[in-house]
């Protein structure tokens, strides 16, 4: 039993310890890009091994499906994930007599 205790005890001592050394990377290697070379030029760049950030996304009008705005379809305004539902708002009728 001792044995089972003695494991759970290492296996929590070394989850926080690997924690405490990426946290003392982390804020090592971010002090070197603000006092570095990446200050100097307007920041980070991504060859230095910071993440990108995500595409943003857009809500299509017609169907509600969220889709990167590189793929997306913009239409008078309105965001649609593909042309064919573009086309196909744009062919309901509009105003009162729509109902």
């Amino acid at each position: 039993m001792r044995q089972i205790f003695l494991l759970i005890l290492l296996f929590i001592v070394g989850q926080w310890l690997v924690k405490a050394l990426r946290r003392h990377d982390a804020q090592r290697t971010g002090a070197r890009g603000a006092h570095g070379a990446g200050a100097a030029n307007g920041g980070a760049r991504a060859s230095d091994g910071q993440p990108q950030l995500a595409e943003p996304m857009i809500r299509c009008v017609e169907c509600g499906v969220h889709a990167p705005q590189s793929d997306s379809v913009s239409v008078a305004g309105q965001t649609f994930c593909c042309a064919a539902h573009a086309q196909r708002h744009s062919a309901r009728p509009a105003g009162r007599d729509a109902r």
